[in-house]
């Protein structure tokens, strides 16, 4: 479901540094450094001290890692418990994704976990930032620990970073390792560039290794193994800049 486009800031154009602060990313003081640098644009010119913008309609960049400076934007990290889905309404479910943040503002879910899988997931109502964490051309990787029935020699293991062919085209982990094993079953970690509908599940399964459980760790650099399931926090200003810093925008 595509977002709603920004909508302009009531305040109107304020200082460049004081709309950096704001949103919380750095000090006044640090914001005004770097314009000095010369290491901030707005809108794809060199700004200046004493530039002002539109928090909500400027576009501005740090070594052209755009910042998030809309001041109605909120992005909440939750940990997405097993069962619940991963989609703002669904007749069948009983509880979503969306049911677990505060009602307003609205937010939507950032890409997918399956019913059945756990683990971190955006949710937001900022369509860039949605924009460059789903779609795979800007190279922000999710990672999960993935527990499977069996262990897997280490060759299998290097199939998954090799390819695995899917009946919608080959798949593969970007980085793979075992963890953890028993006589039984294995844990493994994999990182991923992709986020094709039930992807691991899938792979693991033609490699012969059904997965027993399924959790996202991390998003690009976002972790936070002290987040409990069903529990979620407003991501602070700097975090969300790291995420648009991570993406490969050039």
């Amino acid at each position: 479901m595509a977002l709603p486009p920004e909508r302009p800031s009531p305040e109107g154009p304020v200082r460049l540094q004081k709309a950096i602060s704001a949103a919380g990313l750095m000090s006044r003081r640090a914001a005004e450094d770097l314009i000095a640098q010369g290491r901030v644009t707005i809108d794809g010119r060199r700004a200046r001290l004493g530039d002002r913008v539109d928090p909500a309609d400027s576009v501005v960049k740090v070594d052209r890692a755009r910042l998030p400076l809309a001041p109605h934007l909120v992005t909440y990290l939750l940990n997405k418990p097993q069962g619940v889905v991963s989609t703002t309404s669904d007749p069948h479910a009983a509880e979503t994704v969306v049911d677990l943040v505060p009602d307003y503002p609205r937010v939507w879910p950032v890409g997918r976990l399956d019913r059945r899988s756990e683990g971190l997931l955006l949710l937001t109502n900022d369509g860039t930032l949605t924009n460059l964490v789903t779609h795979p051309r800007y190279g922000i990787q999710k990672t999960y620990r993935v527990l499977v029935k069996g262990v897997p020699r280490r060759a299998v293991v290097r199939r998954l970073t090799e390819g695995v062919v899917l009946e919608d085209g080959p798949a593969r982990a970007l980085r793979a390792r075992l963890v953890d094993s028993t006589a039984r079953e294995a844990q493994l970690e994999m990182e991923m560039g992709e986020g094709r509908n039930r992807e691991i599940r899938r792979m693991m399964e033609a490699l012969g290794y059904p997965v027993l459980r399924l959790a996202r760790v991390a998003i690009g650099p976002l972790r936070d193994a002290s987040l409990r399931p069903g529990r979620w926090r407003r991501l602070g200003g700097p975090e969300v800049a790291a995420l648009y810093r991570t993406a490969v925008t050039e």
